[in-house]
């Protein structure tokens, strides 16, 4: 037993000693970010309750302002300037723009946030409610802890002047959750933003696999598809016949089996999220309900499909596309079907450039004394707002906070990674600062 206490005691002891080690790989201004972050802790914590108690589902548009507001509050006095950038084209509240100049010539960094969240004004599910290092709340982690994030580790670089020299530009859209339409306007600034900028850096939720932080290099793609098929009505005893054919849900029927053999392939996912047949069917204008008639002894003249699928990269989704194509337009006899694409979300593929990246945080993993983030599968992590600069800019993902159940009542924000986010993300932005541009 004294031995097992021994050793016991000896591995704490070298524990910190070995944490004291790394700390001292941080410079002085560094160690002060790492301390103020520590210091503004409850504050942090008291800024996200604010935030997440301001509902800021997607059509909340005077909610998602009113967030955008409170997110200008924390930025101007760090020196930024501020825009709102409102977005009546496609009918949602609108996007916040920050911009730090900084010194000429250093890298430009691209901070990317939402101020929206999946959770409108009709969910019950409302309130910050904290128990110890750990709270729920709509949008507590997804995006509003990344937002608080961000926050405590620009105030953190301004405490350790490390924020001078450093050229920042902020882009937190109002409708990541649910795009605006047309995309070209909706994502027109982020997009431009990427094209000016050195290195995207992503504040949405960190990947914890195992308890272990994991990095994020890559994303995939989100690309909508509505299927229709339609068929020769007529008394069911007649189905199958030369004259009336398979029927439009066998169509259907068909089509769906052969993506389910057909399409699989690495990094892709597919899925179909609604279907209806029968006499008549039809999707109503959102997309997201169906309504059919028909009845046992009549075959049915029309279905309708909708999904979507998800690739790794530009060249898979034309790719898949085509194999959809090819497989619709092999008709059933008596059928026709068309399929109709949706632009979403595009992806980000995981470049050479994101993972240098990613050795840089890492980077600043060993001189906190915190492990080593390994890359983490694509397939864990759904699309997102960068993927739209990822063609222009290098990026990482996954700046924000640790949550779990993200998307649905009970969203839980693991409150403690605020403190390591923050101070990676203040280490990291200050150190990439003091680069020059690459071009």
């Amino acid at each position: 037993m004294a031995r097992q206490k021994f050793w016991w005691v000896a591995t704490v002891v070298g524990s910190i000693l070995l944490a004291g080690a790394a700390q001292a790989r941080l410079t002085p201004a560094e160690m002060r970010a790492v301390a103020t972050v520590d210091a503004e802790h409850e504050r942090s914590i008291g800024l996200l309750k604010t935030v997440v108690d301001q509902n800021s589902g997607t059509m909340n548009l005077e909610g998602v302002a009113k967030v955008g507001a409170m997110v200008r509050a924390e930025l101007e006095p760090l020196g930024f300037a501020v825009t709102w950038k409102p977005m009546p084209q496609t009918q949602r509240a609108g996007h916040l723009i920050a911009r730090h100049p900084g010194k000429p010539g250093a890298k430009r960094l691209l901070l990317i946030g939402h101020l929206d969240t999946v959770f409108e004004q009709d969910s019950p599910f409302q309130r910050f409610e904290r128990e110890g290092e750990s709270a729920t709340g709509p949008g507590a982690g997804d995006d509003k802890g990344g937002i608080v994030v961000m926050l405590s580790a620009l105030r953190a670089m301004k405490a350790a002047g490390l924020l001078d020299a450093a050229d920042i530009e902020i882009v937190l859209t109002g409708d990541e959750e649910d795009a605006g339409d047309p995309v070209a306007i909706a994502r027109g600034d982020l997009i431009a933003a990427g094209k000016r900028a050195d290195v995207a850096l992503d504040f949405e939720g960190l990947s914890v696999v195992e308890g272990r932080d994991m990095g994020s290099i890559a994303r995939r793609s989100s690309n909508g598809w509505v299927l229709t098929t339609s068929g020769k009505t007529g008394h069911s005893s007649l189905i199958f016949s030369d004259a009336y054919g398979d029927g439009a849900i066998n169509e259907m029927a068909r089509i769906l089996a052969a993506f389910r053999k057909d399409l699989p392939e690495p990094n892709l996912t597919f899925n179909t999220g609604v279907v209806a047949g029968g006499a008549m069917a039809a999707l109503d204008s959102d997309g997201v309900r169906a309504s059919a008639t028909g009845k046992g002894n009549i075959i049915p003249a029309t279905a309708v499909a909708r999904g979507d699928f998800r690739t790794l990269s530009e060249d898979q989704t034309m790719r898949v596309r085509a194999k959809m194509e090819r497989i619709v337009a092999a008709h059933a006899p008596g059928t026709n079907a068309t399929i109709r694409f949706e632009s979403g979300y595009p992806a980000m593929p995981p470049t050479a450039g994101n993972r240098a990246l990613l050795d840089r945080l890492n980077l600043v993993n060993r001189d906190m004394g915190l492990p080593e983030m390994a890359a983490l599968d694509p397939l864990k992590r759904g699309a997102g707002d960068i993927a739209f600069v990822a063609g222009d800019v290098d990026g990482l993902i996954g700046l924000g906070t640790a949550s779990s159940g993200d998307h649905a009542p009970g969203e839980t924000v693991d409150l403690a990674s605020i403190r390591r986010q923050a101070k990676r993300a203040a280490i990291l932005m200050a150190r990439l600062s003091r680069e020059p541009k690459d071009r």
